[in-house]
């Protein structure tokens, strides 16, 4: 099984990257458990920002953002990390999930979590997250994470369980999920191949 886990952090080290890992740990740890094999992979947008743009304007992804979208349309399950800004997600994170070709998350069971300056934020997981995923006809896991910044590094938080009931969750959802059928209908045109011949 392959787990992507797409974050958009914007800083290094990013509380965002490390909630994606510890979600994909929790996640590859239950799947493991009962003998299924994991492979994570990361998309950290952030470092294709500009591949982004650009493909906004030619629609002709590089290879990186082709391995990104690879990395996605071939997962079991994906992750999907923002930073809450502006009581919404991050425009960086909203510009990889509209340059997906459409139908790529259609039926593929996802996990939603963000991170926020305060509490007051987690709501933009139901109010921004949800109607987009569940646009994108992704299978939603009933349960998501966020995570504030006075979370971490306090055992009262509550931030450990919240990952681990959160991963565990997500992996009965996947190991339930039959595997989407490859289609070429949505794959990425390979241009450069075409104008050589």
């Amino acid at each position: 099984m392959i787990i992507t886990v797409v974050t958009a952090g914007m800083s290094t080290p990013s509380s965002t990257h490390l909630l994606g890992e510890r979600l994909a740990k929790a996640t590859a740890d239950r799947l493991e458990a009962s003998d299924q094999a994991v492979e994570v992979r990361t998309v950290e947008v952030r470092e294709l920002a500009s591949d982004l743009v650009n493909f906004l304007g030619t629609r002709v992804p590089s290879a990186r953002l082709r391995e990104a979208f690879d990395a996605v349309a071939q997962a079991s399950g994906v992750i999907a990390v923002t930073p809450i800004w502006n009581a919404s997600y991050s425009g960086l994170f909203k510009l990889f999930f509209d340059a997906l070709e459409e139908g790529s998350l259609k039926g593929r069971p996802a996990l939603l979590a963000a991170t926020g300056g305060s509490a007051r934020h987690s709501l933009a997981i139901d109010s921004a997250l949800l109607p987009l995923f569940f646009y994108l006809k992704a299978t939603v896991a009933p349960t998501a994470v966020f995570a504030a910044t006075e979370d971490w590094g306090s055992d009262e938080s509550g931030l450990d369980r919240r990952i681990e009931r959160a991963g565990r969750e997500f992996a009965d959802l996947v190991a339930a999920t039959p595997a989407p059928e490859a289609s070429d209908e949505f794959a990425v045109v390979d241009f450069e191949q075409l104008l050589r011949g």
